[in-house]
C-alpha cells in the first residue's frame, strides 16, 4: 500500500495537527505549503488529502476527515484586518493572497456584518506595503501574528471574533479533505491520534518553536492552546455549514454541497 500523500499548511497553527505524522512513513508522506497552494495541489490530484481552506471543499467532489480541523471559537489572533481607520470607513482593503477562506470570510463579514463594500486588491502579506496602498490589510497565519498593531498605531480586527459575534458559532479555517478513495479507517484514526498528541504537546511545540526565546514561547503556547481549536464536532460543523451558506449567498462559490465524511 502506497503512503497517503498529505499536503499540510506551513504555518504554526498546523503543528499540533501533524504532530508525529513524520514518524508514520508507512501511512503518510507529508509536504507543507501555504493554504491556497494546498488546495491547488488537491484539485490537481497531486496530493491525496489536503489541509485545505474550508471554502475549497465546495470546488470538488470531496470528503472530510472527521474529528480534525483548524478552527476558533472566538478570537483567533492569526486571521485579522489591520486598519488605519475605523472599520466603517474602510474604502480600500488589501487582501493576503495566501488563503482563499480568509478572503471569503472577509467578504462575507463586509457584506453581512459591517455593511461596507471596500475595493479589494490582492497582495503579498507585507503590512507596511499593503497599507501604503490601502486603508486596511487582511493578513493571515504567522505574518499576522508578527504584526504589532499597537506599535504601528493600527486597529486589529480579529476575524474569528467578528464571526463569533455575527453568528454565535465557531469558525473552521481548514480541514483534511480528499476524494472518496483517498484514505481508509486506519488513516482517519491516525490523523485523529496526531491531533490528540499535538493538543497534549503544546508546551513542547512552543518550546521548540521559540528556540530559547521565553517571550516567544509564551506567545506560541497561548496561541496554540487559547486561540485555536482542533476538533470538528457538531458546533464546528454547524459553523462550517453556515459559512458555506453565506459564501454561496454572496456568490463566492459555484454552489453548496453536503458535508460528506470518510
Amino acid at each position: 500500500m502506497n503512503p497517503v500523500r498529505l499536503g499540510a499548511v506551513s504555518y504554526l497553527n498546523t503543528k499540533p495537527i501533524v504532530h508525529g505524522l513524520d514518524e508514520r512513513s508507512d501511512l503518510f508522506s507529508l509536504r507543507f505549503d501555504v493554504p491556497a497552494r494546498c488546495a491547488a495541489l488537491l484539485h490537481e490530484g497531486r496530493i491525496d488529502l489536503g489541509l485545505i481552506p474550508a471554502i475549497e471543499y465546495l470546488r470538488g467532489e470531496y470528503r472530510i476527515v472527521p474529528g480534525v480541523a483548524i478552527g476558533s471559537d472566538g478570537p483567533v489572533a492569526s486571521v485579522a484586518i489591520f486598519s488605519r481607520v475605523p472599520v466603517e470607513r474602510i474604502g480600500t482593503l488589501a487582501m493576503d493572497i495566501s488563503s482563499r477562506t480568509s478572503v471569503a470570510l472577509t467578504r462575507v463579514l463586509c457584506a453581512r456584518h459591517w455593511q461596507i463594500a471596500p475595493r479589494l486588491t490582492p497582495s503579498e502579506p507585507d503590512v507596511r506595503g499593503m497599507l501604503s496602498r490601502a486603508d486596511a490589510a487582511l493578513i493571515i497565519g504567522d505574518p499576522a501574528l508578527a504584526v504589532d498593531a499597537d506599535a504601528l498605531g493600527l486597529l486589529k480586527i480579529d476575524l474569528g471574533q467578528e464571526w463569533k459575534m455575527m453568528t454565535g458559532l465557531p469558525f473552521v479555517y481548514a480541514m483534511w479533505t480528499g476524494r472518496d478513495d483517498a484514505c481508509g479507517p486506519e488513516h482517519v484514526a491516525e490523523l485523529n491520534a496526531a491531533r490528540e498528541r499535538g493538543a497534549a504537546s503544546v508546551d513542547q511545540i512552543a518550546l521548540a518553536e521559540a528556540r530559547g526565546d521565553r517571550g516567544r514561547e509564551q506567545v506560541v503556547a497561548r496561541y496554540l492552546s487559547d486561540n485555536l481549536r482542533y476538533g470538528l464536532g457538531e458546533s464546528e460543523t454547524a459553523g462550517l455549514r453556515r459559512f458555506h451558506e453565506l459564501a454561496a449567498e454572496q456568490g463566492l462559490v459555484p454552489g453548496l454541497r453536503d458535508l460528506r465524511f470518510f
